[in-house]
């Protein structure tokens, strides 16, 4: 698929896909080029796939330095995929801030086990312009 700035659509397929999962690989890079990847839990929402990192991990770094990153959601077995990329917004406190904590709280359940406050670990949305799929159908 073309790479643009423009935000990609999705199908109705591939937004179910995303939304019965929850796990996916998270993939940055340094200001060099460097790859990280890492598994994390994230929420689909409002067209945006949605992560939470710590202040001080390497994610945070690369994103900070170069503000690309790409998920890839797979599903053991069933040969589904969807990989996201795009640029990013770090949300660190306000209102979306306190809105993403309560979609996270009620979503993921280490998240009502391990509770954290505003402006203690930040959120990262890519705002989609790439996707790439296999056995979702349709472009």
């Amino acid at each position: 698929m073309k790479r643009t700035e423009d935000p990609v659509k999705l199908t109705e397929k591939e937004i179910r896909f995303l939304e019965q999962n929850e796990l996916c690989r998270f993939a940055t890079a340094s200001k060099k080029g460097e790859p990280h990847v890492v598994p994390v839990s994230y929420v689909w929402h409002e067209g945006s796939p949605y992560i939470v990192t710590d202040y001080g991990t390497r994610k945070l770094k690369n994103l900070r330095e170069n503000p690309h990153a790409a998920i890839l959601v797979d599903t053991a077995g069933t040969q589904k995929l969807l990989l996201i990329s795009g640029s990013v917004s770090i949300i660190e406190k306000g209102e979306e801030y306190r809105n993403l904590y309560k979609i996270f709280h009620s979503k993921l359940d280490w998240v009502k086990r391990d509770p954290w406050k505003e402006g203690e670990a930040p959120f990262v949305r890519i705002n989609p312009t790439f996707k790439a799929g296999w056995g979702l159908g349709g472009k």
